[in-house]
Protein backbone atom coordinates (compact mmCIF):
# COMPACT_ATOMS: atom_id res chain seq x y z
CA UNK A 1 0.00 0.00 0.00
CA UNK A 2 2.83 2.38 0.93
CA UNK A 3 4.58 1.76 -2.39
CA UNK A 4 1.34 2.48 -4.25
CA UNK A 5 0.96 5.79 -2.40
CA UNK A 6 4.54 6.74 -3.27
CA UNK A 7 3.93 5.86 -6.92
CA UNK A 8 0.70 7.91 -6.96
CA UNK A 9 2.46 10.91 -5.43
CA UNK A 10 5.26 10.62 -8.00
CA UNK A 11 2.78 10.38 -10.88
CA UNK A 12 0.86 13.40 -9.58
CA UNK A 13 4.03 15.48 -9.24
CA UNK A 14 5.11 14.49 -12.74
CA UNK A 15 1.70 15.51 -14.10
CA UNK A 16 1.91 18.87 -12.33
CA UNK A 17 5.39 19.40 -13.69
CA UNK A 18 4.19 18.62 -17.20
CA UNK A 19 1.35 21.17 -16.90
CA UNK A 20 3.67 23.74 -15.36
CA UNK A 21 6.22 23.53 -18.16
CA UNK A 22 3.87 23.21 -21.12
CA UNK A 23 4.95 25.65 -23.80
CA UNK A 24 3.12 27.44 -26.57
CA UNK A 25 4.00 28.33 -30.14
CA UNK A 26 4.13 31.87 -31.53
CA UNK A 27 3.01 30.95 -35.01
CA UNK A 28 2.22 34.38 -36.45
CA UNK A 29 2.32 38.14 -36.01
CA UNK A 30 1.67 39.07 -32.34
CA UNK A 31 1.24 35.48 -31.27
CA UNK A 32 -1.42 32.74 -31.40
CA UNK A 33 -4.39 35.14 -31.55
CA UNK A 34 -2.71 38.28 -32.92
CA UNK A 35 -3.28 40.06 -29.61
CA UNK A 36 0.35 39.98 -28.35
CA UNK A 37 -0.57 37.55 -25.57
CA UNK A 38 0.72 34.10 -24.66
CA UNK A 39 -1.03 31.70 -22.28
CA UNK A 40 2.28 30.35 -20.98
CA UNK A 41 2.86 30.18 -17.24
CA UNK A 42 5.77 29.31 -14.98
CA UNK A 43 7.94 32.16 -16.21
CA UNK A 44 10.40 33.67 -13.75
CA UNK A 45 9.12 36.50 -11.55
CA UNK A 46 12.33 38.57 -11.73
CA UNK A 47 15.53 38.73 -13.76
CA UNK A 48 19.06 38.73 -12.37
CA UNK A 49 21.17 41.86 -12.93
CA UNK A 50 22.47 40.65 -16.30
CA UNK A 51 19.04 39.63 -17.55
CA UNK A 52 17.63 36.14 -18.18
CA UNK A 53 19.93 33.34 -19.31
CA UNK A 54 20.94 33.72 -22.95
CA UNK A 55 20.56 30.33 -24.62
CA UNK A 56 21.97 31.31 -28.00
CA UNK A 57 22.54 34.13 -30.47
CA UNK A 58 22.36 33.78 -34.25
CA UNK A 59 24.27 36.32 -36.34
CA UNK A 60 24.66 37.49 -39.95
CA UNK A 61 21.16 36.47 -41.01
CA UNK A 62 20.63 39.49 -43.27
CA UNK A 63 19.11 42.93 -42.75
CA UNK A 64 15.51 43.99 -42.16
CA UNK A 65 12.83 44.45 -39.54
CA UNK A 66 10.89 41.15 -39.49
CA UNK A 67 9.65 39.74 -36.17
CA UNK A 68 10.27 35.99 -35.78
CA UNK A 69 7.48 33.43 -35.55
CA UNK A 70 7.99 29.89 -34.28
CA UNK A 71 6.37 26.47 -34.09
CA UNK A 72 7.54 22.86 -34.00
CA UNK A 73 11.01 23.72 -32.70
CA UNK A 74 11.78 26.02 -35.64
CA UNK A 75 11.75 29.82 -35.95
CA UNK A 76 11.14 31.81 -39.13
CA UNK A 77 11.82 35.39 -40.13
CA UNK A 78 12.29 37.41 -43.32
CA UNK A 79 15.60 39.12 -44.01
CA UNK A 80 17.13 40.87 -47.00
CA UNK A 81 20.56 40.78 -48.60
CA UNK A 82 21.07 44.08 -50.39
CA UNK A 83 18.13 45.28 -52.47
CA UNK A 84 17.81 42.22 -54.69
CA UNK A 85 16.98 39.46 -52.25
CA UNK A 86 14.35 39.05 -49.58
CA UNK A 87 14.36 35.59 -48.05
CA UNK A 88 12.68 33.43 -45.45
CA UNK A 89 15.25 32.15 -42.96
CA UNK A 90 14.50 29.07 -40.84
CA UNK A 91 16.37 28.59 -37.53
CA UNK A 92 16.62 25.67 -35.14
CA UNK A 93 15.21 26.79 -31.78
CA UNK A 94 17.63 24.49 -29.93
CA UNK A 95 20.76 26.34 -30.99
CA UNK A 96 19.94 29.05 -33.54
CA UNK A 97 21.51 27.21 -36.46
CA UNK A 98 20.15 28.04 -39.91
CA UNK A 99 18.17 25.13 -41.35
CA UNK A 100 17.32 26.67 -44.74
CA UNK A 101 16.87 29.93 -46.65
CA UNK A 102 14.41 30.57 -49.51
CA UNK A 103 14.38 33.68 -51.69
CA UNK A 104 10.90 35.13 -52.09
CA UNK A 105 11.54 38.37 -53.99
CA UNK A 106 13.31 41.71 -53.95
CA UNK A 107 13.14 44.68 -51.61
CA UNK A 108 10.15 46.89 -52.41
CA UNK A 109 10.98 49.04 -55.42
CA UNK A 110 8.61 51.82 -54.38
CA UNK A 111 10.09 52.37 -50.93
CA UNK A 112 11.22 55.81 -49.80
CA UNK A 113 14.88 56.40 -49.02
CA UNK A 114 14.45 55.65 -45.31
CA UNK A 115 15.17 52.17 -43.98
CA UNK A 116 14.56 49.88 -46.96
CA UNK A 117 14.37 46.19 -46.11
CA UNK A 118 12.19 43.25 -45.18
CA UNK A 119 9.18 44.04 -43.01
CA UNK A 120 6.58 41.40 -42.30
CA UNK A 121 6.35 38.33 -40.07
CA UNK A 122 5.85 34.84 -41.56
CA UNK A 123 2.66 32.97 -40.67
CA UNK A 124 2.95 29.24 -39.95
CA UNK A 125 -0.03 26.95 -40.50
CA UNK A 126 -0.35 23.20 -40.92
CA UNK A 127 3.21 22.56 -42.08
CA UNK A 128 3.45 25.57 -44.37
CA UNK A 129 4.85 29.08 -44.06
CA UNK A 130 3.13 32.10 -45.64
CA UNK A 131 5.15 35.26 -46.12
CA UNK A 132 4.92 38.63 -47.87
CA UNK A 133 7.95 40.48 -49.19
CA UNK A 134 8.13 44.27 -49.07
CA UNK A 135 7.71 44.27 -52.87
CA UNK A 136 4.41 42.37 -52.63
CA UNK A 137 5.61 38.82 -53.33
CA UNK A 138 3.22 36.57 -51.43
CA UNK A 139 4.56 33.02 -51.08
CA UNK A 140 3.67 29.70 -49.53
CA UNK A 141 6.55 27.34 -48.73
CA UNK A 142 6.95 24.01 -46.96
CA UNK A 143 7.88 24.67 -43.33
CA UNK A 144 10.33 21.77 -43.12
CA UNK A 145 12.29 22.45 -46.31
CA UNK A 146 11.50 25.93 -47.65
CA UNK A 147 10.30 24.47 -50.96
CA UNK A 148 7.95 26.92 -52.69
CA UNK A 149 4.37 25.65 -53.09
CA UNK A 150 2.88 28.75 -54.77
CA UNK A 151 3.54 32.46 -55.13
CA UNK A 152 2.01 35.62 -56.59
CA UNK A 153 2.74 39.35 -56.56
CA UNK A 154 0.10 41.65 -55.06
CA UNK A 155 1.07 44.66 -57.16
CA UNK A 156 1.02 42.78 -60.45
CA UNK A 157 -1.96 40.46 -59.95
CA UNK A 158 -4.27 42.81 -58.04
CA UNK A 159 -3.02 46.21 -59.17
CA UNK A 160 -1.99 46.66 -55.55
CA UNK A 161 -1.18 50.03 -53.99
CA UNK A 162 1.26 49.83 -51.06
CA UNK A 163 2.23 52.82 -48.95
CA UNK A 164 5.43 54.86 -49.06
CA UNK A 165 7.40 52.20 -47.16
CA UNK A 166 6.13 49.29 -49.26
CA UNK A 167 4.34 46.18 -47.97
CA UNK A 168 4.62 45.44 -44.26
CA UNK A 169 1.52 43.36 -43.55
CA UNK A 170 1.76 39.85 -42.11
CA UNK A 171 -0.66 37.43 -43.84
CA UNK A 172 -3.63 36.18 -41.82
CA UNK A 173 -4.72 32.53 -42.08
CA UNK A 174 -8.35 31.81 -41.19
CA UNK A 175 -9.33 28.20 -41.84
CA UNK A 176 -8.72 27.59 -45.55
CA UNK A 177 -8.43 31.31 -46.31
CA UNK A 178 -5.44 33.63 -46.51
CA UNK A 179 -6.40 37.27 -45.89
CA UNK A 180 -4.28 40.26 -46.92
CA UNK A 181 -4.63 43.77 -48.33
CA UNK A 182 -3.03 44.53 -51.72
CA UNK A 183 -4.57 48.02 -51.54
CA UNK A 184 -5.93 49.95 -54.51
CA UNK A 185 -9.24 50.38 -56.28
CA UNK A 186 -10.19 46.86 -57.34
CA UNK A 187 -8.84 44.63 -54.57
CA UNK A 188 -8.24 46.62 -51.42
CA UNK A 189 -8.58 43.38 -49.46
CA UNK A 190 -8.51 39.81 -50.82
CA UNK A 191 -9.26 36.33 -49.55
CA UNK A 192 -7.24 33.58 -51.20
CA UNK A 193 -7.29 29.81 -50.95
CA UNK A 194 -4.29 29.06 -48.75
CA UNK A 195 -3.65 25.76 -50.56
CA UNK A 196 -2.99 27.19 -54.03
CA UNK A 197 -3.37 31.00 -53.86
CA UNK A 198 -6.55 31.09 -55.95
CA UNK A 199 -8.98 33.96 -55.33
CA UNK A 200 -11.96 33.37 -53.03
CA UNK A 201 -13.17 36.99 -53.05
CA UNK A 202 -11.94 40.53 -53.67
CA UNK A 203 -13.17 43.54 -51.74
CA UNK A 204 -13.07 47.09 -53.10
CA UNK A 205 -13.86 49.69 -50.45
CA UNK A 206 -16.15 52.63 -51.32
CA UNK A 207 -13.11 54.93 -51.29
CA UNK A 208 -9.96 53.52 -52.88
CA UNK A 209 -7.53 52.78 -50.07
CA UNK A 210 -3.83 51.99 -49.99
CA UNK A 211 -2.41 49.14 -47.96
CA UNK A 212 -1.03 50.33 -44.63
CA UNK A 213 1.70 49.01 -42.34
CA UNK A 214 -0.73 47.27 -40.01
CA UNK A 215 -1.96 43.66 -40.02
CA UNK A 216 -5.59 42.48 -39.73
CA UNK A 217 -7.29 40.63 -36.89
CA UNK A 218 -10.37 38.40 -36.73
CA UNK A 219 -13.35 39.74 -34.77
CA UNK A 220 -16.98 38.87 -34.08
CA UNK A 221 -18.92 42.11 -33.72
CA UNK A 222 -22.70 42.08 -33.27
CA UNK A 223 -22.70 38.43 -34.30
CA UNK A 224 -20.90 39.10 -37.60
CA UNK A 225 -17.51 37.49 -38.22
CA UNK A 226 -15.22 40.05 -39.81
CA UNK A 227 -11.65 41.12 -40.45
CA UNK A 228 -10.59 44.41 -38.90
CA UNK A 229 -7.96 46.33 -40.90
CA UNK A 230 -6.16 49.57 -40.13
CA UNK A 231 -5.81 50.67 -43.76
CA UNK A 232 -4.33 53.80 -45.29
CA UNK A 233 -7.47 55.88 -44.66
CA UNK A 234 -8.51 54.39 -41.34
CA UNK A 235 -9.93 51.35 -39.56
CA UNK A 236 -12.40 49.20 -41.49
CA UNK A 237 -14.45 46.06 -40.95
CA UNK A 238 -14.74 43.56 -43.82
CA UNK A 239 -17.24 40.69 -43.68
CA UNK A 240 -15.37 37.40 -43.51
CA UNK A 241 -17.48 35.21 -45.76
CA UNK A 242 -17.79 37.47 -48.80
CA UNK A 243 -15.66 40.61 -48.38
CA UNK A 244 -18.53 43.06 -47.94
CA UNK A 245 -17.56 46.45 -46.53
CA UNK A 246 -19.16 46.89 -43.07
CA UNK A 247 -17.89 50.04 -41.33
CA UNK A 248 -15.05 52.53 -41.01
CA UNK A 249 -13.43 54.86 -38.42
CA UNK A 250 -11.00 57.58 -39.52
CA UNK A 251 -10.24 59.69 -36.42
CA UNK A 252 -7.01 57.84 -35.53
CA UNK A 253 -5.69 57.65 -39.09
CA UNK A 254 -2.38 59.14 -40.22
CA UNK A 255 -2.17 59.93 -43.94
CA UNK A 256 1.33 58.40 -44.11
CA UNK A 257 1.78 55.76 -41.41
CA UNK A 258 -0.96 53.63 -39.87
CA UNK A 259 1.06 50.94 -38.12
CA UNK A 260 -0.68 49.66 -35.00
CA UNK A 261 -2.61 46.41 -35.05
CA UNK A 262 -6.23 47.04 -33.94
CA UNK A 263 -7.11 45.94 -30.39
CA UNK A 264 -10.70 44.64 -30.42
CA UNK A 265 -12.98 43.83 -27.47
CA UNK A 266 -16.67 43.15 -28.06
CA UNK A 267 -17.86 46.01 -30.34
CA UNK A 268 -14.98 48.33 -29.41
CA UNK A 269 -11.79 48.89 -31.44
CA UNK A 270 -8.67 50.75 -30.28
CA UNK A 271 -6.12 52.17 -32.74
CA UNK A 272 -3.54 54.93 -32.77
CA UNK A 273 -1.00 56.68 -34.98
CA UNK A 274 1.99 58.54 -33.58
CA UNK A 275 1.45 61.87 -35.35
CA UNK A 276 -2.31 61.88 -34.74
CA UNK A 277 -3.32 60.24 -31.47
CA UNK A 278 -5.05 57.16 -30.09
CA UNK A 279 -8.67 56.41 -29.44
CA UNK A 280 -11.49 53.96 -29.02
CA UNK A 281 -14.34 53.49 -31.49
CA UNK A 282 -17.58 51.59 -31.02
CA UNK A 283 -19.07 49.75 -33.97
CA UNK A 284 -22.80 50.45 -34.05
CA UNK A 285 -24.99 47.78 -35.66
CA UNK A 286 -26.48 48.85 -38.96
CA UNK A 287 -24.27 51.90 -39.50
CA UNK A 288 -21.22 52.41 -41.72
CA UNK A 289 -19.45 54.86 -39.40
CA UNK A 290 -18.11 53.70 -36.05
CA UNK A 291 -18.77 56.00 -33.09
CA UNK A 292 -15.94 57.76 -31.26
CA UNK A 293 -15.79 56.83 -27.55
CA UNK A 294 -12.63 58.80 -26.70
CA UNK A 295 -9.57 60.22 -28.42
CA UNK A 296 -6.38 61.87 -27.19
CA UNK A 297 -3.02 62.69 -28.75
CA UNK A 298 -1.14 61.37 -25.72
CA UNK A 299 -2.60 57.83 -25.64
CA UNK A 300 -0.63 54.78 -26.90
CA UNK A 301 0.24 55.32 -30.55
CA UNK A 302 3.70 53.75 -30.86
CA UNK A 303 4.75 51.43 -33.68
CA UNK A 304 5.35 48.78 -31.01
CA UNK A 305 1.61 48.22 -30.64
CA UNK A 306 -0.58 47.85 -27.56
CA UNK A 307 -1.79 44.85 -25.57
CA UNK A 308 -5.07 44.54 -23.65
CA UNK A 309 -4.79 42.67 -20.33
CA UNK A 310 -8.09 42.48 -18.51
CA UNK A 311 -9.56 46.00 -18.51
CA UNK A 312 -6.27 47.79 -19.18
CA UNK A 313 -4.30 48.67 -22.30
CA UNK A 314 -0.50 48.85 -22.22
CA UNK A 315 1.63 50.53 -24.86
CA UNK A 316 4.00 53.36 -25.78
CA UNK A 317 3.33 56.98 -26.60
CA UNK A 318 6.53 58.52 -27.83
CA UNK A 319 9.25 57.55 -25.34
CA UNK A 320 6.75 56.88 -22.53
CA UNK A 321 5.24 53.49 -21.66
CA UNK A 322 1.77 53.67 -20.12
CA UNK A 323 -1.25 51.87 -18.72
CA UNK A 324 -4.69 53.07 -19.82
CA UNK A 325 -8.18 52.01 -18.83
CA UNK A 326 -9.50 50.56 -22.09
CA UNK A 327 -13.15 51.58 -21.63
CA UNK A 328 -12.51 55.22 -20.70
CA UNK A 329 -9.03 56.20 -21.91
CA UNK A 330 -8.04 57.23 -18.37
CA UNK A 331 -4.27 56.99 -17.87
CA UNK A 332 -3.47 54.90 -14.78
CA UNK A 333 0.31 55.39 -14.91
CA UNK A 334 3.16 56.24 -17.24
CA UNK A 335 6.91 55.75 -17.10
CA UNK A 336 9.85 56.38 -19.42
CA UNK A 337 10.89 52.75 -18.89
CA UNK A 338 13.26 51.76 -21.73
CA UNK A 339 11.79 54.36 -24.06
CA UNK A 340 9.70 53.70 -27.15
CA UNK A 341 9.17 49.95 -27.32
CA UNK A 342 7.13 47.05 -28.64
CA UNK A 343 5.28 44.83 -26.20
CA UNK A 344 3.84 41.38 -25.56
CA UNK A 345 2.32 39.69 -22.50
CA UNK A 346 2.58 36.36 -20.66
CA UNK A 347 2.09 35.06 -17.12
CA UNK A 348 1.13 38.39 -15.54
CA UNK A 349 4.08 40.21 -17.08
CA UNK A 350 4.79 42.54 -20.00
CA UNK A 351 7.88 41.98 -22.13
CA UNK A 352 9.27 45.04 -23.85
CA UNK A 353 11.75 45.40 -26.70
CA UNK A 354 12.95 48.98 -26.92
CA UNK A 355 13.87 50.95 -30.01
CA UNK A 356 17.35 51.02 -28.44
CA UNK A 357 17.36 47.18 -28.38
CA UNK A 358 17.08 46.96 -24.59
CA UNK A 359 14.64 44.43 -23.19
CA UNK A 360 12.60 44.68 -19.98
CA UNK A 361 10.05 42.71 -17.98
CA UNK A 362 7.33 44.76 -16.27
CA UNK A 363 4.43 43.75 -14.02
CA UNK A 364 1.10 43.91 -15.86
CA UNK A 365 -0.75 45.88 -13.21
CA UNK A 366 -2.75 49.13 -13.23
CA UNK A 367 -1.41 49.95 -9.76
CA UNK A 368 1.87 51.41 -11.00
CA UNK A 369 4.98 50.79 -13.05
CA UNK A 370 7.04 47.96 -11.56
CA UNK A 371 10.09 46.83 -13.48
CA UNK A 372 11.06 43.21 -12.82
CA UNK A 373 14.20 43.11 -14.95
CA UNK A 374 16.15 44.85 -17.68
CA UNK A 375 18.96 43.76 -20.02
CA UNK A 376 20.78 44.66 -23.23
CA UNK A 377 21.28 41.86 -25.78
CA UNK A 378 25.05 41.39 -26.24
CA UNK A 379 27.09 41.69 -29.43
CA UNK A 380 24.43 43.70 -31.24
CA UNK A 381 25.16 44.71 -34.85
CA UNK A 382 25.51 48.27 -36.07
CA UNK A 383 22.07 49.17 -37.39
CA UNK A 384 23.02 52.65 -38.57
CA UNK A 385 20.30 55.27 -38.10
CA UNK A 386 17.44 52.78 -37.91
CA UNK A 387 15.86 51.58 -34.66
CA UNK A 388 15.21 48.15 -33.16
CA UNK A 389 11.58 48.08 -34.31
CA UNK A 390 10.95 44.33 -34.18
CA UNK A 391 8.45 42.89 -31.70
CA UNK A 392 9.33 40.37 -28.95
CA UNK A 393 8.00 36.81 -29.19
CA UNK A 394 7.38 34.22 -26.44
CA UNK A 395 7.98 30.62 -27.52
CA UNK A 396 7.94 27.61 -25.18
CA UNK A 397 9.26 29.54 -22.19
CA UNK A 398 11.73 31.54 -24.26
CA UNK A 399 11.95 35.20 -25.23
CA UNK A 400 13.02 35.67 -28.86
CA UNK A 401 14.38 39.03 -30.00
CA UNK A 402 15.50 40.12 -33.47
CA UNK A 403 17.48 43.19 -34.48
CA UNK A 404 19.31 43.84 -37.75
CA UNK A 405 20.11 40.26 -38.65
CA UNK A 406 20.78 38.98 -35.12
CA UNK A 407 18.41 36.81 -33.10
CA UNK A 408 18.73 36.28 -29.34
CA UNK A 409 16.94 33.49 -27.48
CA UNK A 410 16.52 33.84 -23.68
CA UNK A 411 15.31 31.34 -21.09
CA UNK A 412 12.36 32.87 -19.22
CA UNK A 413 11.75 29.88 -16.94
CA UNK A 414 15.14 30.19 -15.28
Amino acid sequence: MQSMLKYSAFALSLGLLTCFCQGEDWSQWRGPNRDAKSSETGLGSTWPSGGPKLLWQAKDLGAGFSTPSSTGGLAYLITNVGMETEQIVCLDMKNGETKWKTKIGAVGANQGPQYPGSRSTPTIDNGRVYALSSDGDLVCVEAASGTVVWSKNLRKEFDGAPGMWAYTESPLIDGDALICSPGGKSATVVSLNKKDGSVRWKSALPEADAASYSSPVIANIHGVKQYVFFLGKGVAGIKADNGDYLWRFTKTSDAQANVQTPVVKDSFVYTGASRVGGGLAQVVAGTKEAKEVYFDKTLPTGMGGAVLVGDYLYGSSGAVFMCVEYATGKVKWQDRSIGASSVCYADGKLFLHGDNNEIAMVAASPDGYKELGRATPPNAPDRGKSKAWTYPAIVDGKLVIHDSGCVWCYDLRG
